[in-house]
């Protein structure tokens, strides 16, 4: 809203400093502290109100762990101050117009009323299950629908596969290819880094290829918005974890969105130029600066918890930031720590089942997600499950989750650092 205001203001009274917003750089500054702030402020006044009524974390088992944390009682659904913290920077300096823009504030309030209605009833009807697993699958696969059909019908998504700038008569001048529609997406390592999907299926010919390769898209965001998001709700399982992770995410992603946005970095770096794609960077900037704000009151020992409302959401934003700029393919690396927490329940599952087949009580770890696998002992194990083989033991040091959180946050800055590398290791 302040955006327009202030492009009206300069165009017509050429007001001293209006011009100021239509810099991406000074909106993401400027969204990254305001959501800092409204984070930090909302937060104090929302756990105040969440104690008072008594809204708190039900389902935790504090038996399980060994340092005997004490977390009875403290507020859960501190997603709605992320939430809150992201979209009012975004309307206030954003382009409420842009296409990317607009489907990054649908994510955030899509899977944030999912997220909700979990801890709604996991809070207020004293269910820990929560909500059905299909109705959250449901809202995952109908948000990629979403995000797929509009990067494929919307007339306001394009991208230049090749961008060049040159200087002629002392100005520099931009020399790009045509505003296409593309199913191309980045593929690291690789010199010319560019894959389209269409072109899995040339067997198939013209134009029969174009329409499966938009199709496989479509599947494709379908999916990683799924991964990701359910991946972020496994990781939520310590103070601090899934916020520090995902606001590393975030930077990660916020720098691959600007360098797609800019004609010359874009040129330098040989890689698609996406027009309009810089309110991504606005929004992730929005993104960073909550979670941030949020981390004051759920570093440990936290004093909120961000539940599902959180979880679900800070996932769903990642994937389809990473789907809207053609990144998608280096999400294992940016988000390698939620590949590994999801992974690690799938081969416990799945290992379990098969010793269960042969009358064995095996697992591969203590416990999973594989954070939880570095507080739990043996001892414990077997206290839980008589007679259960544990094929990876690990150290019989146990740690402190505190301690867990910051190596994963440690794990999460190397990944960034090394997806952004990938830009130039080809």
């Amino acid at each position: 809203m302040l955006y327009y205001l202030f492009e009206y203001l300069e165009n017509c009274c050429d007001f001293p400093g209006a011009g100021m917003f239509t810099y991406v750089t000074f909106r993401a500054i400027f969204a990254i502290i305001s959501s800092l702030i409204i984070s930090i402020w909302l937060g104090k006044y929302f756990i105040k109100f969440l104690k008072k009524r008594q809204i708190s974390e039900t389902q935790r088992d504090e038996a399980t762990d060994p340092f005997n944390t004490q977390k009875v009682g403290v507020p859960t659904m501190g997603g709605i101050i992320i939430i809150v913290a992201i979209l009012i920077p975004c309307l206030l300096i954003g382009k409420i117009k842009n296409v990317y823009m607009i489907l990054m504030i649908v994510t955030t309030v899509l899977l944030g009323i999912v997220g909700f209605a979990d801890d709604y009833i996991k809070t207020f009807k004293k269910n820990k299950d929560g909500l059905n697993g299909w109705y959250k699958v449901f809202a995952q696969v109908l948000l990629g629908l979403i995000v797929g059909l509009t990067l494929r019908f919307s007339p306001s998504v394009v991208m230049n596969e090749k961008v060049e700038t040159k200087i002629e008569n002392n100005k520099e001048i931009v020399v790009k290819t045509p505003d296409v529609k593309s199913t191309r997406t980045t593929i690291p390592f690789i010199k010319d880094n560019n894959l389209n999907y269409a072109d899995i299926f040339n067997f198939l010919g013209e134009p029969y290829k174009y329409w499966a390769g938009w199709i496989f898209f479509v599947i494709v965001t379908v999916f990683v918005v799924t991964a990701v998001s359910n991946g972020s709700n496994l990781n939520d399982g310590m103070d601090g974890m899934a916020a520090g992770n995902s606001a590393i995410m975030g930077v990660a992603l916020a720098v691959l969105a600007y360098v797609s946005s800019h004609v010359v970095m874009a040129d330098y770096l040989n890689i698609m130029f996406i027009p309009g794609s810089e309110e991504v960077v606005v929004f992730l900037c929005a993104f960073i600066g909550a979670l941030i704000g949020f981390l004051w009151y759920n570093s440990y020992p936290a004093q909120i918890f961000m539940g599902d409302t959180g979880s679900l959401t800070i996932g769903g934003i990642i994937a389809v930031a990473a789907v809207i700029i053609h990144k998608e393919l280096l999400l294992p690396i940016i988000c390698g720590v939620f590949l590994w927490e999801s992974v690690s329940v799938i081969l416990q599952k799945y290992y379990y089942k098969m010793g269960k087949r042969k009358g064995i009580r095996q697992r591969l770890w203590k416990r999973t997600p594989v954070h939880d696998h570095y507080r739990t002992s043996l001892s414990l194990v077997e206290k839980l499950d008589p007679g259960c083989r544990v094929l990876f033991k690990g150290s019989s040091q146990l740690y402190h989750e505190s301690k867990i959180t910051f190596r994963f946050w440690i794990i999460s800055i190397m990944l960034a650092a090394f997806a952004i590398l990938t830009l130039k290791i080809r």
